[in-house]
């Protein structure tokens, strides 16, 4: 089978779809593999290391000219991407490929539809189902992961405090107070982090089943006075809720809030702007010299005051709104990224998965 494999142009796009170990692997097992010029560089994988794995090294228009076309976001998909970016890549594939990446169509159907007005097959990776067999194709969990992490040290580096507790001859330091919004893989990777870093971290999330999760890595469940029985939906993910809830949910939360040195936002629900959990006046509340790392800010933000993509302070607050988080750390998220797609593309071309053809190889040569 034929893969290309084209450069990231969405701004602030670090990673790389596929890196020399997983070109390696795949060219051993008898796939074409072209790589647009410098597409793995901001990853840190210049163009000889896929030449030495056993790639082709090619412009974008030999990646496109493939059976099967890896990408990070696929073009047109999320808010920052350009119309323009996804016509010219629309010219360069062929009717009969097929497309594998993010492309969160739940947010933003339209650039889908017009690649499937191209004719073109198209699977959306941020919609794998959580299950068994989909672990190792997960790409939500393994970016999520980096999400957290990188949020944690965001907001080490950002608070007025130090997060451990220290002792010293002038005198004992107590620890910062972390608090985490939503327990999912971004929000426990924030606890794990910030706990590591030596902070008294809290946790809410309304789904009831969290509790352990927290509390399995360090982190004290903050309970709330509320009904989430229908909290959890399928999948494992947090199930959509009326705004009565969350206005509730809002009042009772604040206190907690208040304490927190530093507050990490990383509750989303597929398919559905990020709840707003902490209001102008929550934020006014908190300790000047506080932080707020918003994670959901791709999603439009749990913070009211988010901006995306900017640090801005209010009421002595700052307030950090980052949307791609894992491009911070470009190498190792192209790692496991690579990883999961690489195991999708397998279960493409193998008898458990749907039957793909060969079609006309691409003329892309080594340089």
């Amino acid at each position: 089978m034929h893969i290309g494999v084209p450069r990231e142009v969405v701004p602030g796009e670090t990673r790389v779809a596929l890196t020399p170990n997983e070109v390696r692997t795949l060219t051993a097992e008898g796939h074409r593999i072209v790589v647009e010029h410098g597409a793995g560089d901001r990853a840190g994988h210049p163009d000889n290391e896929y030449l030495d794995a056993g790639a082709l090294s090619g412009d974008r228009a030999d990646a496109f000219d493939a059976d099967i076309v890896l990408q990070v976001h696929l073009a047109g998909a999320g808010d920052r991407a350009s119309d323009a970016d996804l016509d010219q890549d629309l010219k360069l594939t062929r009717r009969s490929a097929v497309l594998v990446g993010l492309a969160n169509p739940l947010s933003h159907p339209e650039p889908v539809r017009r690649l499937a007005e191209h004719g073109l097959t198209t699977f959306s990776l941020d919609l794998l189902p959580r299950i068994t067999r989909a672990q190792a194709m997960d790409v939500l969990s393994s970016q999520s992961s980096i999400v957290g992490y990188r949020a944690a040290l965001i907001a080490a580096e950002r608070v007025d405090k130090m997060l451990p507790m220290m002792t010293t001859a002038a005198g004992s330091l107590a620890p910062a107070r972390v608090l985490v919004l939503g327990a999912g893989v971004a929000g426990l990777q924030s606890i794990a982090t910030a706990r590591r870093l030596g902070a008294v971290v809290h946790a809410y999330d309304i789904r009831a089943a969290a509790r352990e999760q927290v509390e399995s890595v360090g982190g004290t469940f903050v309970d709330l006075p509320l009904d989430t029985s229908s909290a959890e939906g399928s999948g494992g993910y947090a199930q959509a809720q009326q705004e009565e809830f969350f206005a509730q949910q809002r009042e009772v939360l604040g206190n907690e809030v208040a304490a927190a040195d530093v507050v990490i936002a990383t509750a989303q629900v597929p398919g559905k702007p990020a709840p707003v959990l902490i209001t102008e006046e929550m934020v006014r509340a908190m300790r000047p010299g506080s932080v707020i790392v918003d994670a959901a800010a791709a999603q439009g933000g749990n913070c009211a005051m988010s901006v995306a993509d900017e640090t801005i302070a209010r009421f002595g607050v700052s307030i950090i709104a980052p949307t791609n988080l894992p491009a911070g750390a470009a190498a190792h998220a192209s790692r496991l990224y690579a990883r999961n797609i690489a195991n999708f593309t397998r279960h493409l071309l193998d008898g458990d998965g749907p039957r793909l053809t060969a079609t006309t190889r691409s003329s892309a040569t080594p340089s």
